[in-house]
């Protein structure tokens, strides 16, 4: 079965990801903590999406499938970081990393991983 999200795709829902991501600390209020945290989180993202080898990319450094693994990782650390930061107890902080971790595992599980940047799929042979 073919899945529904495409690398282009994929890009655009990357980038409007940092956006949030970066705008978040300042529409809800976080804590110091939380907030060097989300900008810390969309500084790196967006370094790692303009580096993918994707059709929004700046630089196709990061293989797709390596950036998929690398989201793997954050998406999995997350959960754990508002109480081993400091600010499991602030509501808005905590609740936007589980929702973030919810839409990197959503994202993750419907992308195409297998089709290559410039929309083909590699042969069954290589």
């Amino acid at each position: 079965m073919k899945k529904p999200i495409s690398p282009r795709t994929h890009g655009v829902l990357d980038y409007a990801t940092v956006v949030a991501t970066a705008a978040a600390p300042t529409i809800f209020k976080f804590p110091e903590q939380a907030a060097r945290l989300c900008y810390g989180i969309a500084g790196s993202y967006l370094g790692l999406s303009m580096l993918t080898d994707y059709p929004l990319s700046v630089k196709r450094a990061v293989p797709f499938k390596a950036h998929g693994a690398t989201e793997a990782v954050l998406g999995a650390a997350l959960p754990a970081l508002p109480k081993a930061l400091g600010f499991s107890d602030h509501r808005a902080a905590r609740n936007f990393l589980f929702g973030l971790t919810a839409l990197t595992f959503v994202v993750a599980s419907l992308t195409d991983w297998k089709t290559t940047a410039l929309g083909s799929r590699p042969s069954a042979l290589g």
